[in-house]
C-alpha cells in the first residue's frame, strides 16, 4: 500500500544547496519510496536560533510503502550519511542536513520520536511556502488549509532560488 507524504529538507552548513539536492536523490532512492514532486529551493533566515547562516529549504512529496516509523528511520539514515549528528546538535542550530516528516497522508501520529503533522508546520513560512508550491490545496490535519496558515505570517524572508529542472520531480542544478 502506498502512502503520500511530505518531507521538509533544510541545510545551512557547507554547500547547503548541494546537500539538499543530494538528499532529494537519496529520498528518491530510499526503499519503497519515490519522489512525486519537489519544490524549488528557498533561501530562508534561521528560525528559533537566528545567529547562524541562512538555510536552504525545500519540500518533497513522496509516495512510500514504508510505515511512518520506518520512513523516519530512512530520513535519519540520510541525515547521518550527510554528516548530521543529532546527539551533539543544539535545538534549531546549524546543520549539514535536516529532514522532517511534515505530513503522512491525513494521519495524526504521536509516538515517541515522531509527531505528524510536524508540530510547527503551521508556524513556519520556510516549510509552508515550498509545501504550498507543490500542494496548494494541502490541509494540515487538526489545523486546516495550509494556505490559511501561511496567510497569517510574513513570507518576505523566504526567497526562491533559480534552478533548472532536469528530472521529472523537481530542481537539479543551480542556474544563478
Amino acid at each position: 500500500m502506498s502512502h503520500s507524504c511530505f518531507v521538509g529538507l533544510g541545510a545551512n552548513l557547507g554547500d547547503a544547496c548541494a546537500s539538499v539536492l543530494a538528499a532529494l536523490d537519496a529520498l528518491d532512492s530510499a526503499p519503497g519510496t519515490k519522489i512525486v514532486r519537489a519544490s524549488s529551493l528557498y533561501r530562508t533566515r534561521a528560525w528559533g536560533k537566528v545567529d547562524q547562516p541562512d538555510f536552504i529549504n525545500a519540500v518533497a512529496r513522496l509516495e512510500t510503502s514504508l510505515p511512518p516509523l520506518e520512513l523516519l528511520g530512512a530520513l535519519l539514515a540520510i541525515e547521518r550519511a550527510a554528516g548530521r549528528d543529532r546527539s551533539s546538535a543544539s535545538r534549531w542550530g546549524p546543520r549539514t542536513l535536516d529532514l522532517d516528516l511534515l505530513l503522512y497522508g491525513e494521519q495524526v501520529i504521536e509516538v515517541p520520536g515522531l509527531r505528524v503533522p510536524h508540530p510547527h508546520l503551521h508556524e513556519r513560512a520556510f516549510a509552508l511556502v515550498p509545501l504550498l508550491e507543490i500542494a496548494p490545496e494541502v490541509v494540515i490535519p487538526g489545523i486546516g488549509p495550509g494556505c490559511d496558515a501561511l496567510a497569517r505570517m510574513a513570507t518576505t524572508e523566504v526567497e526562491a532560488l533559480t534552478y533548472a529542472a532536469s528530472s521529472a520531480w523537481g530542481p537539479a542544478a543551480k542556474v544563478g
